[in-house]
């Protein structure tokens, strides 16, 4: 199979809109972290602050490195379309695979990061478990976490 100039470029579309999703995934973490350092200087000694400024600070991380390998598979994808147009298409297949690679090590990235996120949300849901539990309501069956019989 040939490698031609439209398949890197078909890329562009998807990893400019992977990019795009990752920078809000930062600001509305940055916005959340301001948020939390807010509460932490008026009360320091609640432990539900500190755990989500530390969960905050690990995704922080895993973003930043979702954009890292994002910027470098749309790199690598200039530079196969570079090749492809100089006519070298064996050194823009093997481009073009490191950035297939790199592509899907963002990806992955971005899975753990969701992951994180979703316990971020639970930990913050854990001191209402209490409400929770007490109301009835029709939805129940569908939302709690262990069905408990009575």
């Amino acid at each position: 199979m040939e490698l031609q100039l439209s398949t890197p470029a078909l890329l562009f579309s998807a990893i400019t809109l992977l990019m795009l999703a990752f920078t809000n995934r930062f600001l509305a973490i940055a916005t959340l972290i301001r948020g939390l350092h807010k509460n932490y200087l008026k009360e320091p000694d609640q432990e539900i602050i500190v755990e989500q400024i530390h969960n905050l600070r690990r995704r922080l991380t895993l973003i930043k490195n979702m954009q890292l390998f994002g910027v470098f598979s749309f790199l690598m994808c200039v530079i196969c379309m570079f090749l492809l147009f100089q006519g070298y298409t064996s050194a823009a297949n093997w481009v073009f695979v490191a950035s297939m690679i790199s592509l899907l090590i963002s990806l992955g990235i971005s899975l753990v990061e969701i992951q994180i996120s979703t316990k971020a949300l639970n930990l913050e849901l854990s001191d209402m478990e209490d409400i929770f539990e007490k109301r009835k309501s029709s939805l129940d069956a569908f939302f709690r976490l262990d069905q408990k019989k009575e």
